[in-house]
């Protein structure tokens, strides 16, 4: 359907290289977008881009650096002076460094955190955003978690020594939060904002035994009873990223396989 066509779209996807980025760039890709994969790792964001060229899809890796503002300046201006406009953002850039629980946590591990998720995040949209009111539309994607949902569920970890770390539950519902206001606020302008909420995102996990109480206790608790693939996170970008939404915004749309319904 011409609904969920993406052909010629310009879309960002921050963390493009990383563990959910490169199913959803794969699959933006495949609907037809011109792709910007943006990390502080140019490399990885390159060699992504190569392995969509070679299957005659549209993709340009490019260094992005949420921790330093003249990064962001510069590479929402390098995007903007090639592509002329800029259609989707997608935020979905996320710092793991010093996630640790609240007791264990330094003022500057939390801060350093915060940098990246929080006024990083914040920077980029701005500068997109303010570029997207003047072209009379946009589309902005925040990626978040289950974790800005509902609050964490510990014993599912067992004895393994996993946990879920505090400042990652904060950034979370933070983003939720900051999606709803866009929504409200750039509406007017013709440019929505939703979330996606993931859970249970995990290839290979099935494949470490040591951690094997928590991925049983995981299916147990999940209605679906199985973790995520790429497919189930490739649809809903689709959807949210294309003309088939063209109805919503302010949306957190859970792709959890039931989590959160209980």
């Amino acid at each position: 359907m011409n609904l969920f066509s993406l052909k010629d779209k310009i879309i960002i996807v921050t963390g493009g290289a990383g563990y959910f980025g490169k199913p959803i760039c794969s699959a933006l890709a495949d609907a037809g977008a011109d792709v910007i994969i943006a990390s502080r790792n140019e490399n990885k964001c390159r060699e992504l881009s190569s392995e969509l060229k070679l299957k005659n899809l549209r993709a340009e890796g490019m260094e992005l650096d949420l921790a330093s503002e003249n990064s962001i300046s510069e590479f929402v201006e390098k995007v903007y002076s090639r592509y002329k406009r800029i259609d989707v953002l997608v935020n979905n850039a996320v710092s793991r460094d010093g996630f640790k629980n609240l007791e264990e946590i330094s003022k500057s591990e939390w801060e350093g955190a915060q940098l990246v998720n929080s006024t990083g995040m914040m920077l980029l949209t701005q500068k997109v955003v303010g570029l997207m009111r003047q072209q009379g539309f946009g589309n902005i994607i925040n990626i978040s978690s289950i974790q800005g949902v509902v609050g964490p569920n510990f014993p599912v970890y067992g004895d393994t020594g996993m946990t879920s770390p505090v400042n990652y539950t904060y950034d979370k519902w933070a983003m939720v939060g900051f999606t709803k206001w866009l929504a409200n606020y750039y509406g007017k302008f013709n440019i929505r904002a939703n979330c996606i909420s993931p859970g249970g995102y995990g290839p290979g996990v099935s494949d470490k035994p040591e951690i094997i109480e928590f991925i049983e206790n995981y299916k147990r608790l999940t209605p679906l009873g199985r973790f995520a693939g790429d497919d189930d996170i490739m649809g809903p970008v689709i959807f949210l990223a294309s003309d088939a939404s063209a109805y919503i915004t302010g949306h957190n749309l859970l792709v959890d396989g039931g989590w959160t319904s209980w």
